[in-house]
C-alpha cells in the first residue's frame, strides 16, 4: 500500500468514527476512500463493514454514561444480532441493485421521521402513552429493520436507528443517542464475525482504517454529550438528508 493511500484511508477513519458517533454515515467516508486506493466495490464494502467496528465500541464507551439501565437494553441485542445477520447474507448472496435503489429512501424516509418526530408524535402517541406490550413490541421492530439494514449495507445506520428509537423512547436524544451506538456496535460485531468468515476481507485497508475510527468514535461521542438537543438534532437531519440525496444519485446515475 502506498504512503498517500494509508493517509488517505487514516484521516477518512478519523471522520468516519467521529461522524458514525454524532449521527451516522460515516461509511460514506471510508467506503469512497477505500474504492479510491483500489479496491472493487464488493471487497471495498466488506472491509469497511469491519473496519469501522472499532470506532462504534469507542463511541459507546464514550456514551456509556447516557446508556439506560436495565434488561429492557440487553434484551435488544439478540434482536439486532439475528437482523444483522439477515444483513449480510443478502449482502452476499443477493444481487444488489435493487436495494441500492430501495436505501436511499429509507435514509431520507428515516431523516424524515427525525425531522417532524413531534408532529409525528401527536399522530401516533407519544411513547410515555403506549402500553409496556406495544412499546417492547415497537422498538423490537424499529430494531430488527435496523440491523437487517446494517448488515446489507450500514451507511446512516446511526440515522436510522436514532430516528426510530426517538419516535417509541420516552428519553432525551443524548440517551437515545448511546442506545444507538450499543446497538451499532452490536451490528458491527456482527457483522466482523460473518465477513471475517464468509466475505472477502482487505485486511491491510482494515488494519489502517480501524485505529482512526477508534479514535474518531470516542471524540464524537464526548462531542455528543456537550451539544444541545436542537443542534444534535440539526445535525443529524443535516447528514442524513445529505447521505439519502448523494445515495439516491449514485443509484440513479
Amino acid at each position: 500500500m502506498e504512503l498517500s493511500d494509508a493517509a488517505l484511508l487514516v484521516t477518512a477513519g478519523l471522520a468516519a468514527g467521529t461522524v458514525n458517533a454524532v449521527a451516522g454515515g460515516g461509511s460514506l467516508i471510508t467506503f469512497p476512500a477505500m474504492i479510491a486506493v483500489g479496491l472493487p466495490p464488493v471487497p471495498a464494502n466488506v472491509s469497511n463493514s469491519v473496519a469501522v467496528f472499532p470506532g462504534y465500541v469507542a463511541s459507546v464507551a464514550g456514551s456509556r454514561t447516557d446508556l439506560p439501565r436495565g434488561r429492557a437494553l440487553w434484551a435488544l441485542l439478540p434482536t439486532t444480532v439475528v437482523g444483522t445477520i439477515v444483513g449480510c447474507l443478502l449482502l452476499l448472496g443477493t444481487p444488489a441493485r435493487a436495494f441500492e435503489l430501495v436505501v436511499p429512501f429509507l435514509v431520507l424516509g428515516a431523516t424524515a421521521v427525525l425531522a417532524f418526530q413531534d408532529p409525528l408524535r401527536r399522530l401516533v402517541g407519544h411513547p410515555a402513552e403506549l402500553g409496556p406490550r406495544r412499546r417492547t413490541v415497537t422498538v423490537q421492530a424499529m430494531v430488527a429493520v435496523g440491523a437487517v439494514y446494517g448488515g446489507y449495507f450500514g451507511a446512516a445506520l446511526g440515522v436510522m436507528l436514532v430516528a426510530g428509537l426517538a419516535l417509541v423512547l420516552d428519553a432525551t436524544l443524548a440517551r437515545v443517542s448511546a442506545v444507538k451506538n450499543l446497538l451499532s456496535a452490536t451490528v458491527g460485531l456482527t457483522t466482523l464475525v460473518v465477513f471475517a468468515l464468509f466475505g472477502p476481507v482487505n485486511w491491510a485497508a482494515v488494519a489502517v482504517v480501524a485505529p482512526a475510527t477508534l479514535v474518531g468514535g470516542y471524540v464524537g461521542a464526548r462531542l455528543v454529550r456537550r451539544l444541545p438537543p436542537v443542534v444534535l438534532k440539526t445535525l443529524i437531519v443535516a447528514f442524513g438528508t445529505a447521505i439519502g440525496l448523494y445515495l439516491l444519485w449514485r443509484a440513479v446515475r
